[in-house]
């Protein structure tokens, strides 16, 4: 699966952004998606994932409520609307998928996931 996100770039605190992953090269609803972010000096770290048909959806406690993570299976891509933008929202985002389902076990984990795409920055200022 190749994964490619679009939709990152500037913008002030408050602001929203959607952010885009397009996957080709086997059948997308087969796989579980997930978004990660890395930001400078930091490690990377989960955000949100949602499995095969969108029934399970987990996000990170820091954009709950912020943050809405969705796919369309159809176009083969995964969205993620981010509402609400905090300057420590800034990071590179990744798309991530992994074959299976999602569990407590796996969702938040980088490692749980097989392919990820090159990642979009997002930047918010204050």
């Amino acid at each position: 699966v190749q994964l490619v996100e679009s939709g990152g770039g500037l913008v002030q605190a408050g602001a929203s952004l959607r952010l885009s992953c397009a996957a080709s090269g086997r059948t997308f609803n087969n796989y579980a998606m997930g978004w990660f972010r890395q930001a400078p000096g930091k490690e990377r770290e989960f955000v949100a994932a949602i499995s095969w048909y969108g029934a399970s959806i987990y996000y990170a406690d820091s954009v709950k409520g912020r943050f809405t993570i969705s796919r369309d299976n159809a176009k083969s891509t995964v969205y993620l609307q981010m509402n609400s933008l905090k300057p420590e929202d800034t990071a590179v985002y990744y798309c991530a998928g992994r074959p299976g389902g999602l569990s407590n076990s796996n969702y938040g984990y980088d490692r749980s996931y097989t392919y990820w795409g090159q990642g979009t920055q997002v930047t918010v200022s204050s």
